[in-house]
């Protein structure tokens, strides 16, 4: 039987504040299983790196938890103790390198103390840097990183180096499961290139079972998924195998979102770039229903007041009336 290794279900989140409440992830449900490569894309605002700091059980300040499941492994990331989910889950089960992960490095250590203070975290066991150094040196080796990296300071090291040496820290302890948001977004080209090949490597070389990569870039997820969820105002609107979303999406701000971008399919290099009409919605007052329908060129009444249920529909999971003729529970 296949083995899962992560399960979210009706998972919800939301930023309180004096602005009020937004429904940042109102209601994801998705499985993860060994082996899957899950992209997340979608507009900047809909709610992929808020689902991503919800998979680790200590979110950013003013981020909530509200209700559903988060299970890795048997793990119930939102009913366990602090020191079970520090000690137990993270970096053994779970990894997660935020968007940020460039400044997430210790400016006034050198890198091998840096591992030395974090292995000493993890375990309640005191190592001398010297003692990281080794440590880490074999890991580092397996993904083409020197291990001459631990002796200097994070500022002598490129922003795409620095990225990579902290994805290596990650994946040290070989977690099940890696979560890892925007991670060539500040890099160049040829940075680019080398992080996607160190995922892919990282996979391969069986360092973790699972990976989950947040982008608003859908050329790379194409080239590192396997899998895609598409999300919009904090809900999944399609999920299911990257080749068939591309070739064929089926939810309308699926085809959107791909018509908006540079053509992934050579032989669709002369088609036209059109932009999605109408706004993002603000997430303190979503829209009722189906929260695409202001935006929607295919929108029915029926849109407008309910929320249309996850169906499969060729072999997928998409949120559209166009496919359902019964409601989920109505908002």
């Amino acid at each position: 039987m296949s083995e899962v290794v992560l399960k979210t279900q009706d998972l919800m989140g939301y930023y309180r504040g004096s602005f009020g409440v937004v429904y940042g992830v109102d209601g994801i449900s998705v499985t993860v299983m060994k082996g899957e490569r899950l992209g997340l894309a979608g507009e900047s605002g809909c709610g992929k790196t808020t689902f991503a700091e919800l998979l680790t059980g200590t979110p950013v300040p003013l981020l909530y938890y509200e209700g559903g499941l988060v299970d890795i492994e048997g793990y119930d990331v939102w009913h366990i103790p602090p020191e079970t989910l520090r000690k137990e889950v993270k970096c053994k089960h779970m990894s997660y390198v935020p968007q940020a992960a460039l400044n997430s490095l210790n400016p006034t250590l050198r890198i091998k103390n840096f591992v030395a203070d974090m292995l000493k975290e993890r375990t309640d066991k005191k190592y001398s840097p010297d003692e990281a150094r080794e440590m880490l040196s074999d890991h580092l080796a397996m993904l083409n990183l020197d291990k001459h990296v631990l002796d200097i300071y994070p500022h002598e090291l490129s922003g795409g180096m620095k990225q990579r040496v902290t994805i290596a820290i990650s994946t040290y302890a070989k977690p099940s499961l890696l979560i890892v948001d925007e991670p060539t977004s500040s890099l160049d080209v040829t940075s680019q290139k080398a992080m996607v090949k160190m995922l892919l490597d990282i996979h391969r070389k069986e360092l973790i079972k699972s990976m989950i990569v947040v982008s608003h870039d859908l050329g790379m997820l194409r080239q590192l998924c396997d899998r895609l969820g598409v999300m919009y105002a904090g809900r999944f609107m399609e999920e299911g195998k990257m080749d068939d979303i591309i070739s064929d999406p089926l939810h309308p701000y699926t085809r959107l979102l791909l018509g908006s971008l540079l053509p992934l399919e050579r032989w669709t290099k002369t088609a036209n770039l059109k932009s999605i009409p109408g706004r993002h919605p603000d997430l303190r007052n979503p829209p009722p229903g189906c929260r695409f329908h202001p935006r929607c060129p295919e929108c029915m009444d029926i849109c407008k007041s309910k929320r249309p249920a996850a169906i499969e529909k060729n072999g997928r999971q998409v949120s559209c009336w166009l496919y359902s003729g019964e409601s989920s529970d109505g908002e």
